[in-house]
């Protein structure tokens, strides 16, 4: 209730344009771009095999490349969306949901297919994916709901049927595209910025409970997701198929001990585990550099999400402070769920390790939204003109 009253009493602050400019956050942007550093490392270390042999044993740096130019794509966005007022995206909220679902629309119609699942497009040569964007864009919108609604927003209509409408828009062309992973992503997010919002928690505990429904009922009509389910549970029942990868990947991490096998040094990364590169490089990390590494990783994602929390609380206004919450929420929920399902915790899920997975689009959407929150630490006010106006 705290938090709650801080936004309210955010919400007769002076515009942004008066505010003292006091730069953006430095611990947050160090803690970001030592974990983007770290992370292209292991991506090159996890994916130098795969590289090799994917190029008729020629080139080793196949996907680092790939990855380096995106970081540097997604760099460059970062440092752009860093000047750009906060503000500014409340004034597009509604332009930019109503273009990430054409371009949702848009997959079921033109997407490309990859490894099985349409879920890509491909404009100007640019191959990407939709839902990247569309998590972006339904975060924006939560945010403007947020201050247009206010205090309303622990009422039914506003705080259950306004955002509920927001969010199913954006889930039913991603249930089309049968992208369970997503659609858990975004679900989640989305309570957690209810939430932040003001949303009662009684219709919160509602909604998880229909959404958890949702999943039973979208898994038992899945096959491949029931399969899924069922590796989970018992994955040495079938070790050569479902059960494979999972395996490979707690033998990954097992054989990494205390301090690993040394950087570089995996076994796994060689064709034993698939997507060693992708979902499962966290594995790769475990074997490596092993569990002292691989805590003090999670350490580094942990100070990260924390920072990004306190500029959300140190947001300007409510609009500030619930989009850098969303935007934060989104690293947090996709790290949890990546690192629950790499190491059996949680059934296969496909969401990527964020700043390690090897994937484009995700990693340059990624740190332009990091831009956003160093935005929002840019145009915040100190902590004693927030004190002396609650």
């Amino acid at each position: 209730m705290a938090l709650q009253s801080l936004l309210y009493a955010k919400e007769n602050r002076r515009p942004w344009k008066n505010r003292a400019d006091e730069g953006v956050d430095r611990i947050f942007l160090f803690l970001l771009l030592l974990l983007l550093g770290v992370g292209l490392v292991m991506l090159y270390s996890a994916s130098y095999a795969q590289s090799h042999y994917d190029t008729g044993y020629t080139v080793s740096t196949r996907y680092l490349q790939k990855q380096g130019l995106c970081a540097l794509i997604g760099l460059g966005g970062m440092v752009v969306l860093s000047r750009i007022p906060p503000e500014f995206w409340l004034r597009w909220a509604w332009v930019l949901y109503g273009i990430s679902i054409a371009l949702l629309l848009s997959v079921l119609l033109f997407g490309e297919s990859v490894n099985g699942a349409k879920r890509w497009i491909n404009i100007a040569g640019l191959q990407f994916q939709p839902s990247e964007i569309a998590k972006f864009t339904l975060i924006v919108l939560f945010a403007k709901l947020t201050k247009d609604f206010g205090k309303q927003a622990r009422e039914f209509r506003r705080g259950v049927l306004g955002f509920g409408a927001a969010l199913i828009g954006i889930l039913i062309p991603l249930a089309l595209e049968k992208h369970l992973s997503a659609i858990m992503l975004m679900g989640m997010v989305a309570v957690v910025m209810m939430f932040v919002a003001g949303t009662h928690p009684k219709w919160l505990l509602a909604g998880i409970g229909a959404a958890v429904l949702f999943v039973i009922v979208y898994v038992s009509l899945m096959g491949y997701a029931g399969d899924r389910i069922t590796a989970w549970r018992h994955p040495e029942q079938d070790p050569s198929d479902t059960g494979y990868q999972i395996l490979q990947s707690l033998y990954a991490i097992g054989s990494g001990g205390l301090f690993g096998l040394g950087l570089g040094k995996s076994r796994q990364k060689y064709l034993y585990l698939p997507f060693q590169y992708n979902d499962y490089i966290f594995a790769i990390i475990c074997e490596e550099l092993g569990l002292v590494g691989a805590v003090l990783i999670i350490a580094l994602f942990a100070l990260l999400i924390l920072r990004g929390y306190w500029i959300a609380l140190h947001g300007s206004s409510r609009f500030q402070t619930v989009l850098a919450a969303g935007l934060v929420s989104l690293i947090a929920v996709q790290t949890i769920l990546n690192l629950g399902v790499v190491t059996n915790l949680l059934p296969s899920t496909g969401i990527a390790l964020p700043f390690f997975s090897y994937g484009g689009t995700a990693l340059a959407v990624n740190l332009g939204e990091m831009g956003i929150v160093l935005s929002i630490s840019h145009y915040r006010n100190s902590t004693a003109q927030q004190e002396e106006i609650i």
